[in-house]
Order: C-alpha cells, then structure tokens, then sequence
C-alpha cells in the first residue's frame, strides 16, 4: 500500500490543476467562444446558448468526477478504501459518466439529423463509444470494489 500512498500527492496536485483549468474554461473561455462564434458566424449565432449550456454541462461532470476523485484519494490514504463509504463515491463517478454519456448521445442524435457530412456524427459516435466503454469499466471496477470490501470485512472479523 506504500506505493499507492505515494502517488497519492502527485495525484492530487495533478486534480488541483485540472480543476483549476476546467473552471477557467467555464467560466470564461467558453463562453467567450461561443459569444465569438455568434460575432463571426451570424448564421450559427442561434446556438451560441445551447453549445456553451451542454459544454459548460460536459466540464461540470467532469469537475464531479474530480471531486469524486479526491474523495477516493482521501480515503486511499487513510486506508479505509475498502468501506462502504468509497462506493459512494464510486457511484457518484459512474453517475457523472452516464449524465455526460446522456447529453451526448442527445448532441450525436441531434447533428446527426442535421448532418451533410458524416465526419462530425461519425467523431461524436466515437466519443460516445469512447465513454460507453469507461462507463462500463466503472461498473466491473465498482463491482470488484464491492467484491474486495467484503472480502475485507470477512477477514477483518476473522482475524
């Protein structure tokens, strides 16, 4: 377990920055875009709202996910990640995946009806196959949580 309390700090340094970096892209670079995109394409301004809504959606999911992420990390370090309180967290990522894995297929459904060309559906099709697949690792991974959890508490009232 040595190890994994090591990477603990480096991680958590790394999540600070990262949400660092998504909440100045919510806050100001977005919609920034967005406004710029309505400014030089008059034609596509009518989606300036709904494109800095579902992307500013995207990066609080993901800011869920870190969060979700640290409380893990607390609990690696505290040496109670196999408890019931790390799938809760667990939980709350596999949660976030899926709000984000729901918009976006609403988005893939969307171009797609609307598409002259397949390069645009064609890439949000692989990204929501790309977050199909990490949400469904979320689940196997959830599940040997729950797995060693037990396993833990059997030992601990064992020994």
């Amino acid at each position: 377990m040595e190890i994994e309390r090591r990477a603990v700090l480096p991680l958590r340094v790394s999540l600070v920055v990262l949400f660092a970096v998504l909440l100045l892209l919510q806050t100001m670079s977005l919609p920034r875009q967005f406004a710029h995109m309505a400014e030089t394409s008059p034609g596509d301004a009518h989606l300036r709202w709904p494109l800095t809504a579902v992307s500013i959606y995207w990066v609080l999911c993901i800011q869920v996910v870190v969060v979700a992420t640290w409380k893990l990390l607390t609990l690696v370090k505290d040496d109670r990640i196999f408890t019931d309180a790390s799938l809760i967290w667990v939980d709350v990522i596999l949660g976030a995946i899926v709000a984000a894995w729901g918009m976006l297929v609403l988005v893939l459904v969307l171009v797609g009806v609307n598409a002259n060309d397949p390069g645009l559906p064609l890439l949000l099709f692989l990204v929501v196959v790309i977050i199909t697949v990490a949400a469904l690792l979320m689940v196997v991974m959830r599940a040997l949580l729950r797995q060693a959890t037990s396993l833990r508490s059997e030992m601990d009232t064992v020994v």
